[in-house]
């Protein structure tokens, strides 16, 4: 008889898996370590349950009032563990490993999903969000409305290019007007530019430190500047300041300097993306109408 029972169990599992999912307890108490990731969570309806948030955790601007575990990259146990947390979310950026060890030998529940800017994989994290919410409707509710957005965002752009060309575009990740990185193949950085109608002169992979003199060989039409420190037109300064060989750049003599949200480009594809992108779209091709009233051009 109890062998009956293991193998009708291991039955259920594997036919079965989501009603399997759906027996075990919701955790209740979340530390959430990226930025996306957090800001999903909120749409979802589970802002309640977040005890800390990390640092790139920054929208809703409610988030910035709970406790802070630190940068996602460098997460300390001990800070965590004092949140009593069920359950600690991230991506693959999210460690270091020995610390991620630490806390799941201490029974904190590590879920680590995908931050890879892909809609499948969004899909599949948003699928996962709402299992442990609790509310896989809602989930899947979300995702066909980012979708959505998504097409007609690639409508735009399709129209728009009728009568404009794609133009070169780079993308600086930096700190403070300090020596950029530059987004590469394979990032977030270069899904934007692209997704926005962009062509991305960056050939390298990842994000990599280019030297003024390829900086110049580029000679971007737009640059688009993500600060960890500086908003808007100050980013913008301290970038020219710091970095004087983009002033003779097409970019910065024509003024299509953009300034980007660098939280957008934390822990794979968030919520505010599509907002993102139309107002990128309408830095890269001015001579169109903005797609949305919030996409308000830059400069």
């Amino acid at each position: 008889m109890r062998l009956a029972n293991i193998l009708g169990g291991l039955a259920a599992v594997l036919l079965f898996p989501n009603l399997v999912l759906a027996t075990e307890p919701l955790p209740q108490r979340w530390v959430s370590a990226g930025g996306a990731l957090s800001e999903w969570v909120v749409v979802l309806g589970g802002e309640g349950k977040l005890v800390g948030v990390d640092t790139t955790s920054r929208h809703p601007a409610s988030l910035i009032k709970l406790p802070s575990v630190g940068y996602q990259r460098q997460l300390a146990a001990e800070g965590i563990l004092a949140l009593h947390p069920d359950l600690l979310l991230g991506s693959e950026e999210m460690g270091p490993p020995p610390v991620l060890e630490q806390l799941a030998a201490a029974g904190v529940r590590i879920e680590r999903l995908t931050a890879r800017a892909e809609l499948d994989s969004l899909q599949a994290n948003l699928q996962r969000l709402g299992q442990l919410l609790g509310d896989e409707a809602a989930a899947q509710r979300a995702f066909l409305d980012y979708q959505a957005r998504l097409q007609t965002q690639q409508q735009w752009v399709e129209q728009a290019q009728r009568s404009q060309e794609a133009p070169g575009v780079l993308l600086l990740l930096g700190h403070a007007g300090g020596s950029p990185l530059v987004g590469g193949v394979d990032t977030a950085a270069d899904w934007l530019i692209r997704r926005a109608g962009g062509r991305n002169l960056a050939s390298h992979a990842g994000y990599k430190a280019l030297s003024s003199e390829a900086l110049l060989a580029l000679d971007p039409q737009v640059v688009v500047v993500a600060d960890r420190t500086l908003d808007g037109e100050a980013a913008r300064q301290a970038l020219l300041q710091q970095n004087p060989a983009l002033a003779a750049t097409r970019a910065a003599r024509e003024g299509r300097l953009l300034a980007l949200d660098p939280t957008l480009l934390v822990g794979g594809l968030g919520p505010r993306v599509p907002d993102g992108l139309a107002m990128l779209a309408a830095g890269f091709y001015p001579a169109s109408q903005s797609l949305t009233a919030e996409a308000k051009r830059e400069p």
